[in-house]
C-alpha cells in the first residue's frame, strides 16, 4: 500500500478503553474569534487552568484517543531493579532478551524502561544522573523520545491529554497545562506555546543488547505489577496492517508504505529519515556526518499479542563521532506516515521493495 492516505478516525480507542504538519511550529500568537470559541467550546470544561489565546495550531487537529486527561497515567515515582552481573532480578525476570526497552545513559547511570511498561503509561517522570527527564513513548508513532524537564528555570512534569495530533500523543505539563506534541518536543497550546523541550539521546534496543552494555543497569518495573496486562499488546498487528488510526486528511508516503518504519534524526540542521529496511540490507550507513547501524534480535511491540513473540525488527544505533568518541544522536524508530506527516518535505532515503513484504 503505497501513496496517498485519506484516513479518518481509526478504531483503537477501544483497545486503551481496555486498560504532520510542519517542521517549523508557527510563532505563539494570540487567538480570536471562530479559532478561540473552537478551542472554548472542545475543551474548557476539562482544561480551565489552559490558556487558549495562545497557540500555535488550529482546534481541529486535535483528536480524541479515547481516554479523558490522564486515563492513560504516567507513571510519576518510578521503580526499578537491578541488574546483577548482566541477569535480570525479580520481576524484570519475565521480560524476553528480544524485548523492546528506552534505554538512556546519563552520567554513569544506566537505565531501560521496557516497551511491555511503556505501552500502558506512555510516561515516565524521572530523574537520571541527577538530570530530571520524561521518557515517552507513543504505540501509534512507535515514537520513543526522552525529553529533558527543564524549561526556563523550572522542572516540568508531564501527563497524557487523552488528545491526538497527527496520530502522536499530545502531552501536557501539570504546572501551565500547557499541551506538548511528544513527536518534537513543541508545546502548542497554552502559556508555553513556542517553547521546545531538549531531547535527550536514547536507544529503542532489545533487553539483551542493554544487559550485554550495562551489566549493572537498571531496569523499570510496574508499581503494581496487576494494574495492566503488562506483557499484552493492546494493539495487536497494528504494525503489519496497512494503515494506521486517527489520521484525518491526506499523507503522501510514497514510495514506501505508511506503516514502513523510518529512523528519523536530525542532522546538517534538518530532519532526516532513512528507511529501516533499506539499513537492514545496508548494515551500516553514513548520512551528514551521522552513523547508522543496524543488528538483528529486538521483537517489535506492535505485532503479536504477546510482546515478547513480536518479529524481529532489529536494533539500530545512531551516533556521531565528538572527537575520538561516538556519541549517540537522539532518534526513534517511527513510521513513514509519522514521518511524513510532522515533515512532507522531508526526505527519506529508500530503496524501491515490496511494500506489502513485512519489514
Amino acid at each position: 500500500m503505497t501513496g496517498k492516505l485519506n484516513l479518518l478516525v481509526g478504531g483503537l480507542a477501544a483497545a486503551f478503553a481496555l486498560g504532520v504538519a510542519t517542521a517549523t511550529m508557527a510563532q505563539s500568537s494570540e487567538l480570536a474569534g471562530s479559532a478561540l470559541q473552537g478551542f472554548e467550546n472542545r475543551f474548557a470544561l476539562a482544561w480551565p487552568d489552559t490558556d487558549f489565546t495562545r497557540t500555535a495550531v488550529a482546534p481541529d487537529e486535535f483528536l480524541s484517543g479515547g481516554p479523558t486527561k490522564d486515563g492513560i497515567p504516567s507513571i510519576d515515582n518510578p521503580q526499578f531493579v537491578r541488574l546483577k552481573a548482566g541477569r535480570a532480578q525479580g520481576w524484570a525476570t519475565r521480560l524476553d532478551d528480544r524485548e523492546a526497552v528506552i534505554s538512556i545513559d546519563i552520567a554513569g547511570d544506566a537505565r531501560a524502561y521496557p516497551l511491555r511498561v511503556l505501552i500502558w503509561h506512555e510516561i515516565v517522570n524521572d530523574e537520571v544522573g541527577s538530570v530530571p527527564v520524561s521518557v515517552t513513548y507513543c504505540p501509534l508513532c512507535n515514537a520513543s523520545v526522552v525529553f529533558d524537564r527543564r524549561l526556563d528555570g523550572r522542572i516540568l512534569d508531564f501527563g497524557t491529554t487523552g488528545l491526538l495530533r497527527h496520530a502522536d500523543l499530545v502531552m501536557y505539563d501539570r504546572q501551565t497545562e500547557s499541551w506538548w506534541q511528544q513527536f518534537t518536543g513543541d508545546a502548542l497550546v497554552g502559556r508555553l506555546t513556542g517553547s521546545k523541550l531538549r531531547k535527550v539521546p536514547s536507544r529503542l534496543e532489545s533487553l539483551a543488547s542493554f544487559r550485554q552494555r550495562y551489566p549493572d543497569g537498571l531496569v523499570l518495573v510496574p508499581n503494581d505489577p496487576r494494574a495492566r496486562q503488562y506483557g499484552i499488546n493492546p494493539y495487536e498487528n497494528y504494525d503489519t496492517g496497512g494503515a494506521p488510526g486517527f489520521l484525518t486528511g491526506e499523507v503522501d508516503t510514497g514510495p514506501l508504505a505508511p506503516m514502513d518504519h523510518v529512523i528519523v534524526f536530525e542532522a546538517g540542521g534538518k530532519p532526516n529519515g532513512v528507511a529501516l529496511n533499506y539499513l537492514r540490507k545496508a548494515s551500516r550507513l553514513e548520512v551528514n556526518g551521522v552513523m547508522l547501524e543496524w543488528q538483528a534480535g529486538q521483537a517489535s511491540a506492535l505485532d503479536t499479542r504477546n510482546i515478547a513473540e513480536g518479529r524481529d525488527i532489529g536494533n539500530v544505533t545512531v551516533r556521531r563521532r565528538v572527537q575520538s568518541q561516538w556519541m549517540d544522536v537522539p532518534h526513534q524508530v517511527t513510521f513513514a506516515f509519522a514521518f511524513r506527516s510532522f515533515f512532507p518535505s522531508g526526505v527519506i532515503i529508500s530503496n524501491q521493495f515490496d511494500h506489502h513484504r513485512s519489514d
